[in-house]
């Protein structure tokens, strides 16, 4: 079954994505799948924060990883409520949630 994500990106425009539960998909990569501009340089292994988002809404997540805690500790921008995208999966239990792009670093 499919979820709502919802996207604001960098210009302040609201995304309200599909995502399917049944595909082993990460935020990041829901944002590369409807092009949005989300670098994802690593591919997923948390060893860089270009796929970095401030959650928006009040959906639970897993605790952070120390990998994602290293990689947000060295990264631009960071917030409390920063997240990497691609430590993010895509499942029913985050239907609804609202993130928003973090600045790009260059």
């Amino acid at each position: 079954a499919d979820i709502k994500v919802t996207i604001i990106d960098r210009e302040g425009v609201e995304h309200v994505l599909d995502a399917p539960t049944d595909m082993n998909m990460n935020i990041m990569e829901l944002c590369k799948a409807y092009e949005l501009p989300v670098k994802g340089e690593c591919g997923g292994m948390a060893m860089c924060a270009t796929c970095q988002c401030y959650l928006e809404s009040d959906t639970p997540l897993e605790e952070q990883s120390d990998a994602e805690l290293d990689m947000l500790d060295q990264a631009f921008f960071v917030k409390p409520n920063s997240r990497l995208g691609c430590q993010i999966p895509i499942s029913e239990e985050i239907d609804g949630i609202v993130l928003r792009l973090a600045p790009e670093a260059d």
